[in-house]
């Protein structure tokens, strides 16, 4: 019996490479979706490249941390910025503030909104919603994305894994558990597994084929794997200390052999939208 494989890229709209990046993916591998930043400064055309390829479902990329600016001034977001009005680099300080109470729910639902309402204005329909740094797993993070997700009938969410010993491991499986309560409650979809919250960045072939393969071992009816595909020698890409492999990601997702794999696992490539057909 087939099963439904959802391949995410990532942070379109961070740069023009990357939107082209992604193009690439979908038309020439095997990325099915995209989640499109709407602080990005390559918005617009991201925007232009997803109303002209209909195949590519779109997902909204939400963003409280990363070098990009917020859409909303410090004064209507003051518990999610600096005295720069910037946000913080890192999903850590973000966590930080949050077990200190530092983070108003408000502040993170009209951030959060506005950059949702700019996906949803390319009028392009979005079939899921997650976030930069997997933010959402925070529960303040969660319960806005759950009903903004609701509030405007998208009908999934991105419920990220990771399988690392130790700390973060274990602080991760605890979060993925209470949102994945939180999203069952709400009625919203989600794959029953995923892989890429920890290799990002470095997902070449051998990783995708390390990820597939252990993904097919659980045997779950869906699965996503996330992934972030780059151009080589985008200079653009310079500012962000990630220390992403942008164009390996790139390589691999268009290689003939990662397609023969999903096919010879017994997957098919799919969408969020297509999660209720599998696993209704």
């Amino acid at each position: 019996m087939s099963r439904l494989l959802v391949v995410t890229a990532d942070d379109l709209g961070l740069t023009d490479g990357v939107c082209r990046a992604v193009h690439r993916a979908h038309v020439h591998g095997i990325v099915t979706a995209t989640s499109l930043l709407a602080v990005g400064r390559a918005f617009d055309g991201a925007a232009a490249m997803l109303r002209d390829t209909p195949t590519l479902a779109l997902g909204a990329h939400l963003a409280l941390v990363g070098e990009d600016p917020p859409l909303l001034g410090a004064r209507e977001i003051p518990t999610l910025v600096d005295a720069r009005g910037a946000f913080p680099l890192s999903y850590r300080t973000l966590v930080a503030r949050g077990l200190r109470g530092r983070i108003d729910p408000d502040d993170v639902h009209r951030e959060l909104s506005a950059q949702l309402e700019r996906v949803l204005g390319i009028g392009v329909p979005v079939t899921h919603l997650d976030t930069h740094q997997h933010t959402h797993l925070w529960p303040t993070v969660a319960r806005v994305v759950t009903e903004l997700a609701v509030t405007h009938g998208i009908g999934a969410v991105r419920l990220p894994a990771s399988r690392r010993l130790g700390v973060v491991g274990a602080g991760v499986g605890v979060l993925r558990g209470l949102l994945e309560r939180r999203l069952r409650r709400a009625a919203l979809a989600s794959t029953a597994d995923y892989d890429g919250l920890d290799h990002a960045g470095a997902l070449d072939l051998a990783q995708l084929e390390r990820s597939v393969r252990g993904l097919a071992s659980r045997g779950r009816p869906t699965a996503e794997l996330n992934a972030h595909p780059g151009e080589a020698g985008d200079a653009e890409l310079a500012r962000f200390g990630w220390g992403f492999r942008w164009s390996q990601e790139l390589a691999a997702l268009t290689d003939p052999r990662a397609r023969a794999l999903v096919s010879e696992l017994g997957y098919t490539l799919g969408t969020f939208s297509e999660l209720r057909q599998v696993h209704p």
